[in-house]
């Protein structure tokens, strides 16, 4: 099975590290494309896998095509490679807002395509994927699809209608939750903690704390009544939160990434 890439940012390399790291292929297997020199060799020399300066010449060797450009630059590439893409490769996209529908005009003719929305902790062996697909795709190809993306995380079938929801809820929260671990960590260092220190202990503290929802199945709320004895200091910091209105400014930061898919 040949897999290419067309795109070899961060996503890419996650996914690629994965597949290797799992045995799913073997690096000549793959072949990928980028726009620069310098991105080429360094994808080739931490992967040891095929690369050209090419996208027709990904398109037109492989089984299954993956789409890991930019939303705005993706109408470009399809028109480049649309004439080489043969009828029954695969095509997996990754990028947000291009709906099945859009790719699928793009493409000018019936495709089987696949929609995915990875994470950056995808880097690390540990994003969260939601995938679509349309209807020419088969059981064999949707199960073997899940079992890529399962390569570097966890994985599930969405229904599409969700998929821009999963996109802000999986995609775009690692930034909200970076951010978060920076100002408990400079609260850390304003109580004395070195920044180093401060870091690491606001990173475990979220770390843990998401295995506890995972690993647990207890109500996230339920988890967070456990830490917050009666009179106590943690109560005191939830009154706080409540009263800058937390909740209510995460919820209007996802609500505005899904909007903002929605026009891409």
């Amino acid at each position: 099975m040949k897999i290419g890439f067309i795109g070899l940012g961060n996503m890419a390399r996650a996914i690629i590290g994965g597949m290797l790291e799992k045995e799913i292929v073997q690096p000549s297997d793959i072949i990928g494309s980028a726009k620069t020199q310098k991105t080429l060799e360094a994808v080739q020399e931490e992967y040891e896998i095929a690369v050209t300066e090419s996208n027709r010449t990904v398109a037109e060797q492989v089984e299954i095509l993956i789409l890991a450009v930019k939303p705005q630059f993706m109408e470009e590439v399809i028109e480049e490679i649309r004439g080489v893409v043969r009828e029954d490769t695969l095509v997996i996209s990754i990028a947000a807002g291009k709906t099945l529908a859009w790719l699928e005009q793009a493409f000018g003719r019936r495709m089987k395509l696949v929609r995915c929305m990875p994470n950056t902790p995808a880097l690390v062996g540990a994003g969260c994927t939601g995938i679509c697909m349309n209807e020419v795709v088969s059981e064999e190809e949707k199960q073997y699809s899940l079992r890529l993306m399962e390569s570097f995380g966890r994985a599930d079938f969405v229904q599409e209608r969700l998929i821009d929801a999963v996109g802000a809820v999986g995609g775009s929260s690692p930034a909200y939750v970076f951010m978060l671990i920076e100002a408990m960590s400079d609260a850390g260092v304003a109580a004395g903690m070195p920044r180093k220190m401060a870091y690491e202990f606001a990173a475990q503290a979220v770390y843990g704390s998401a295995k506890l929802v995972l690993e647990t199945g207890k109500h996230p709320g339920e988890l967070k009544d456990m830490v917050c004895s009666p009179g106590g200091t943690t109560i005191e910091g939830v009154r706080v939160l409540e009263e800058r209105g937390f909740r209510g400014a995460v919820m209007d930061a996802l609500v505005a990434a899904v909007e903002k898919t929605k026009k891409l």
